[in-house]
């Protein structure tokens, strides 16, 4: 996240300052003074930093502003330091680690001498506040002191999802007061594409103090679409070429930031908070399609008319919105001796390694060149298992997750870097309703009770989420964004999912990108392809592993698994453990993997001459 320095204060919201006061002042009474003066000095910073920002918090729920005051002053504070011309770029990089470091000592200890961070512990622990997601993020703010170069929109959005940990504790804030921020689950495409969007705005706006710093933040793809426009913002030279580029970006980053659908069937006043951000951003874009030279000297700014346009009606909307649903801030919290903490050190502290195979089985010996990348496993014959032991076929289901676990302890062990567990196909729903339930009921409870949580494993979900019931989906989000940060092994689920589905979508949003500009039809490639799937980085699969004696791939990963080796064995699924996943392995390493090349020639073997006519 990148804050905006003014030079000037002035309050966007200055009109109904005395009830916001009076709210603000209700919010924290009984709390001791020097948290009140923690909040009201992260309130002073976020308005300095971003007057819209905090016009924003002023359209939420009385309750929540301190909170957001106090996430917002911090991610300000780190950018500061990340800024501050007065060092270079080890010791600014120096001071951002000093900072994050002892907001994890302050976690544990549930206060600070730091005003803004004794605000933020406040947060974090009144609101169960996870912050260990935004360790990506602070690091994002700490590697920003350095020139940052992207070679294309990939690598762009790739360094914009820093600001997506610090929205997310918004949207969590909001969950947690009983106004749930719900994105549509078909929607998410939309709310990357607004974070896109606000992150483009912010960095027209500050392209004059960028300039300065000798930062363009665009990436180099669409820099190149106008020949002759980076050397020419770089010299601050108001040429033809930046000027097209400039408003071509200008439409684009509009483009993004209207999204009417993703707060469909939202709270009203936590749609409100969206759609005026919105209106903001579009104001502040076409201020810098009239700004024209002017943009390389100074940020523009919308007009108080515009703005006041602009927040006049949504103030009303707010308070009608809000006066209609009770809301109440929870009191203060002691903090938990395993407090969730930012940083690699914090993170590391919460992990465990797997449990010992119960009879001491250790994992083979597999040489680096022979190890697969990817093993991705069908498990078949939960239900089968149950029929066979006179058992209904939901406690096959049951019995199965254990060895679920299983593979997951063998895949550390062995050190697999892509693990991926088909659990529910799209074809599943023809089943039984009440296996269909329990299984999904068996998935929530695993992912909120489930052994794997601790361990160092980046869970991830591949599906669609029609029909899924609404907390699986949310459960899955949550600890997508909770295990953000793990190296370790990632483990993909596949829930609801189906091959020919996964690419007739990506299809389609390679079909709307290309209606949009983003990509040439004509020079489409496979990369472009798989940057639609919905799991860009997931390496193809080199091992796909089926159980329960059925010989068939089942519409799993086929994109992936095109040159995938294939293994079946007859066993049901509950009754395999990590050694089966070892003896997988272990097969695949002994296999020649030609790709269509032809065979190598053994030397030892040298091939027989073709006989000759004497």
């Amino acid at each position: 996240m990148r804050a905006t320095p003014q030079s000037t204060t002035a309050d966007l919201d200055a009109a109904p300052r005395a009830w916001q006061g009076q709210l603000t002042a209700r919010s924290l009474t009984g709390e001791d003074p020097a948290l009140r003066a923690a909040y009201r000095l992260c309130q002073r910073t976020t308005r300095v930093h971003d007057p819209a920002i905090h016009a924003l918090i002023q359209l939420m729920p009385a309750v929540l502003r301190p909170a957001c005051w106090a996430l917002w002053a911090a991610a300000s504070i780190l950018d500061d330091l990340a800024d501050q011309q007065d060092a270079g770029q080890a010791e600014r990089e120096a001071r951002v680690q000093a900072w994050t470091q002892a907001l994890q000592r302050d976690l544990a200890a549930g206060t600070s001498t730091d005003p803004v961070r004794h605000a933020l512990v406040d947060t974090a622990l009144r609101w169960h506040l996870d912050l260990s997601s935004l360790q990506v993020a602070m690091t994002s703010t700490r590697d920003d002191v350095r020139d940052r170069h992207f070679a294309d929109w990939a690598a762009w959005r790739a360094w914009c999802e820093a600001l997506v940990p610090w929205v997310d504790q918004v949207r969590h804030l909001f969950e947690q007061a009983g106004a749930p921020m719900t994105l549509r689950l078909d929607r998410q495409q939309d709310y990357k594409q607004f974070i896109d969007g606000a992150q483009l705005t912010d960095i027209l706006t500050d392209l004059s103090a960028d300039l300065t710093q000798g930062l363009l933040l665009l990436p180099q793809e669409a820099l190149d679409a106008f020949p002759g426009a980076e050397d020419d913002l770089r010299q601050r030279r108001w040429s033809p070429a930046a000027s097209a580029l400039i408003g071509d970006l200008t439409a684009l980053a509009r483009q993004w930031v209207t999204r009417p659908a993703m707060t469909r069937s939202m709270h009203p006043g936590a749609a409100n908070v969206l759609n005026t951000a919105a209106c903001l951003m579009r104001a502040q874009l076409d201020a810098v399609d009239a700004a024209g030279p002017a943009l390389l000297k100074r940020a523009p700014r919308p007009s108080v008319v515009a703005r006041t346009r602009i927040l006049a009606p949504a103030r009303i909307r707010s308070h009608l919105a809000w006066s209609l649903t009770p809301l109440t801030m929870p009191g203060p919290r002691r903090p938990a001796v395993n407090a969730s903490v930012p940083g690699p050190a914090a993170e590391d502290t919460a992990l465990r390694p797997p449990p010992p195979h119960r009879d001491g089985a250790k994992p083979p010996q597999i040489a680096a060149d022979r190890m697969p990348s990817h093993v991705a496993v069908i498990m078949d014959g939960n239900g089968r298992w149950a029929e066979q032991r006179g058992l209904p076929r939901f406690e096959g289901h049951r019995a199965g997750t254990a060895a679920a676990h299983e593979m997951v302890y063998g895949a550390l062990e062995i050190g697999l870097r892509h693990l991926t567990l088909y659990a529910f196909s799209t074809e599943n729903w023809k089943r039984d309703t009440e296996e269909v339930t329990t299984i999904l009921e068996a998935m929530r409870r695993d992912l909120d009770e489930g052994p794997i949580r601790d361990l160092d494993v980046r869970q991830r979900w591949s599906g669609r989420p029609d029909k899924l019931p609404e907390d699986l989906v949310q459960a899955l989000l949550r600890e997508e964004r909770r295990t953000r940060n793990r190296t370790g092994l990632t483990l993909t689920v596949c829930i609801n999912y189906g091959g020919r589905d996964e690419i007739t979508r990506a299809a389609a949003a390679l079909a709307q990108a290309a209606q949009a500009g983003d990509v040439a039809p004509h020079l489409i490639s496979e990369d472009d392809f798989a940057r639609h799937l919905p799991h860009p980085d997931m390496p193809d699969v080199d091992l796909l592993w089926r159980t329960g004696n059925e010989q068939r791939t089942s519409n799993f990963l086929p994109w992936h698994a095109t040159y995938a080796e294939l293994h079946f064995t007859p066993d049901y699924w509950p009754d395999v453990d990590r050694r089966d996943l070892w003896q997988a392995i272990t097969e695949y390493s002994r296999r020649q993997r030609r790709h269509g090349a032809a065979p190598l020639i053994s030397p030892r073997r040298p091939p027989t001459a073709p006989s000759r006519p004497i």
